[in-house]
């Protein structure tokens, strides 16, 4: 039975804003009229060209960023680098918007909880179960457990850009379980994605998979993951 646990962030704890509301919380900073019917427009070119960091699972990549984007959480520049060249290719008819979207994507008001994160990690906290999140990202997501009110129910962050490592290095989950203080084989890993996420079975980890949809498509399954953990 597993004594501690590793969550994913993007598609596991949190969900990224829909399309809609990203470009709609971009313009209004930018004080830029525009229609209904111009921002469903432009959010269905967007969701096309993959540019909203934690909005697709698969993401089809041009040639000519292939290799950006295979570095992209390896940097704080290369992934900005990477999701703006894929925002640029929606051609929006607003200008200065590309970066606005970008820098919009890291705040905490863009992310929502799933209806069961709270829930599960204070379950988790009750139990004494420690808990470390790892994820393939270019920016600090600690102000999104600050903002939703659980950072004090997570031990500590291993993110891509500040360790220098991509899941599903090995090295990114022998670092997590030593940060829980636990043998790889006494962590459970939940995630989204069966190769990022999955490689922590690798050195032993059990990994427990849940889907990536929308926060109202999924209203316990962080719940049902855990539920023998710590007890």
């Amino acid at each position: 039975m597993a004594k501690a646990v590793i969550f994913d962030f993007s598609g596991t704890l949190f969900r990224c804003e829909d399309t809609v509301s990203w470009l709609r919380g971009a313009l209004a900073e930018a004080g830029i009229a525009a229609s209904d019917r111009e921002i469903v427009q432009a959010a269905a070119a967007l969701e096309a060209t993959g540019g909203q960091p934690g909005g697709h699972t698969k993401v089809t990549v041009p040639p000519e960023l292939a290799e950006l984007w295979e570095l992209r959480d390896t940097t704080a520049e290369a992934h900005r680098r990477a999701y703006t060249a894929l925002i640029a290719r929606a051609d929006l008819p607003w200008p200065g918007l590309v970066d606005r979207l970008y820098e919009r994507n890291s705040r905490p008001e863009a992310w929502w909880p799933y209806p069961d994160t709270e829930p599960a990690l204070r379950l988790l906290a009750e139990r004494g179960v420690p808990v470390a999140v790892v994820s393939n990202i270019g920016w600090d997501l600690r102000p999104v457990f600050r903002y939703h009110g659980v950072d004090s129910l997570v031990r500590g962050y291993l993110l891509s850009y500040e360790e220098g490592l991509i899941k599903p290095d090995p090295r990114l989950f022998h670092r997590a379980c030593a940060l829980l203080g636990h043998d790889p084989h006494d962590v459970l890993m939940v995630g989204d994605d069966p190769v990022a996420d999955g490689g922590a079975s690798a050195i032993g980890c059990e990994f427990r998979p849940v889907p990536h949809v929308p926060p109202a498509e999924r209203p316990r399954a962080l719940l049902d993951a855990i539920e023998d953990v710590g007890r």
